[in-house]
């Protein structure tokens, strides 16, 4: 198993492309704790996942965009388990306007949780992993955070700036062996994308070699690469994970 015992954080992994991920990661032999900020879906992800994972799965609820929050959730699981070597901060939110109608509160809501809630979680685990001089930390940045998208000024922001510390923590982390690497998803049948218009979602998929929205699965494929020792030499690499979009 490629995930052998392994402690793996998954932030947003109550539904979606965390929850696939979760998956995977059980399935490959990890002990995973699934944070969300829902507690109703982690109820419900609990029953799904207890009968066959009992003691492999942890269910957390957490805000990530409060950092109290975010160091209660990363206490729990080092009295639990000692040791964190994997962290996937996948928890994101959109709140889509156009520039001149997005309110302050729509950009900083979106700021809060898909950036500063990374920074957050990432510090919370530092301690540790440089303890064990060792650990993987998977951030989820975006297409939109590369080229941007219309109505997505605050969300943009957001994933560019995930992959400015995704690179500075490369830099920084490394000596210490702990691997920092990013996934930039391109559009996957997700909720958020399940809110877009079918023209939008057709006119995209124009752009897409591939000719079909991605799947969680193709996500949380890639997370599950960049958790395991094959990716042992993958440092500060952003993998979009796009169907060719971004060529």
């Amino acid at each position: 198993m490629r995930l052998q015992n392994k402690v793996a954080i998954i932030t947003g992994a109550a539904d979606g492309i965390g929850f696939v991920a979760a998956k995977k990661f059980l399935k490959e032999g990890a002990f995973v704790i699934l944070a969300d900020l829902r507690e109703e879906a982690l109820e419900k992800r609990k029953q799904e996942l207890q009968e066959d994972y009992p003691n492999h799965s942890i269910f957390i609820t957490v805000n990530v965009a409060e950092r109290d929050s975010v160091e209660n959730m990363v206490q729990k699981v080092m009295d639990h388990f000692g040791r964190i070597d994997i962290l996937v901060n996948n928890a994101g939110i959109t709140q889509d306007a156009m520039l001149s109608k997005m309110t302050v509160e729509q950009f900083q809501q979106v700021i809060d949780v898909n950036l500063t809630g990374v920074f957050h979680c990432t510090q919370a685990v530092l301690a540790t992993m440089t303890s064990q001089e060792q650990g993987k930390i998977i951030n989820t940045s975006s297409v939109t955070g590369t080229y941007g998208n219309v109505g997505q000024t605050n969300y943009a922001a957001s994933k560019a700036g995930v992959i400015g510390m995704t690179k500075t923590w490369a830099k920084e982390l490394g000596r210490k062996g702990i691997n920092v690497n990013a996934v930039a998803p391109g559009f996957t049948e997700t909720s958020m994308v399940e809110e877009v218009p079918d023209k939008v979602i057709d006119q995209l998929l124009t752009q897409v070699p591939k000719q079909r929205l991605g799947k969680p699965e193709d996500i949380a494929n890639a997370y599950l690469f960049l958790a395991s020792e094959e990716s042992d030499y993958v440092h500060g690499h952003v993998l979009h994970v796009d169907g060719g979009i971004m060529m």
